[in-house]
């Protein structure tokens, strides 16, 4: 397939205030201070004239407020405000299966669901229930993921999937079992749409492990892909998962309901 080029919304849609030592894996051991830290939670659009992608779709109000996040812009709102159409049924890529990235597949009742199969099978097995990985799951919408595969809506892959020209997804595991990263072509060059291969641009760049973690050497692992893809050119811009540096590196939405809470790569057209 030749590429299509894209534009990439970023949109932040709540947020939590914490501690370092409460989200990078055994933080003493890198002999730096504890203190506060905060952390952004994003959902992420893809699109050109001909094709709208989703990409997770942010946590619900409840799985926010059973944790104590702060809830901003509601997510159907900012769908709408970016235009994206539920009824068109867009693809919706789940790149893991942790509440703050299915909570609202309900937007999208007719979309088919993109996810790997690895991340699939665990979150569907008698493991997923397990206490350290449950914490992070609503049983509501694994539940959801079910009915879609069980209608006939779901997509699932092994490695790596093209998508569509000009989008690709690449699954890396390490923080959940099959999460998986997203490359998209725009006219600015590659974005790595790492969700939480890379939580924040520190992890990469001080060799950090996330808190939260299913396989340490996938984890590591990916990092090493992210910097080679970096590194060989392949790619241009990295978009983390949660860093609230995030937004400030790319191109802000200065006018609407997403003034200050979103921003962009690439051309739309």
């Amino acid at each position: 397939m030749s590429p299509e080029n894209y534009q990439v919304a970023i949109v932040k849609y709540g947020e939590r205030s914490t501690r370092r030592s409460d989200v990078y894996l055994n933080h003493h051991i890198y002999g730096r201070s504890d203190g506060p830290i905060d952390m952004d939670y994003f959902f992420w659009v893809v699109r050109n004239g001909s094709r709208t992608v989703v990409v997770d779709t942010g946590f619900s109000r409840h799985g926010g407020q059973v944790r104590n996040r702060t809830f901003g812009i509601d997510p159907a709102r900012a769908y709408a405000a970016l235009g994206v159409d539920p009824e068109a049924a867009p693809d919706v890529v789940v790149t893991h299966a942790h509440y703050d990235h299915i909570g609202n597949l309900g937007i999208f009742p007719r979309s088919t669901v993109v996810i790997a199969q690895r991340e699939y099978d665990f979150w569907t097995s008698p493991l997923g229930q397990r206490g350290q990985f449950h914490y992070s799951v609503e049983d509501d919408e694994i539940a959801a993921l079910v009915t879609a595969d069980r209608d006939g809506r779901m997509q699932t892959f092994d490695g790596t999937l093209d998508l569509a020209p000009g989008i690709t997804l690449v699954e890396l595991g390490g923080h959940t079992p099959g999460l998986s990263v997203v490359l998209v072509s725009t006219d600015e060059g590659t974005v790595l749409l790492a969700s939480d291969a890379m939580h924040y641009y520190e992890e990469l760049d001080a060799d950090m492990p996330f808190a939260f973690v299913a396989d340490l050497p996938a984890m590591y692992t990916g990092f090493d892909t992210i910097t080679e893809l970096v590194a060989s050119g392949r790619v241009t811009h990295v978009v983390s998962g949660h860093d609230p540096a995030t937004l400030s590196r790319f191109t802000p939405v200065t006018d609407g309901e997403l003034a200050g809470i979103a921003a962009t790569i690439g051309s739309f057209a």
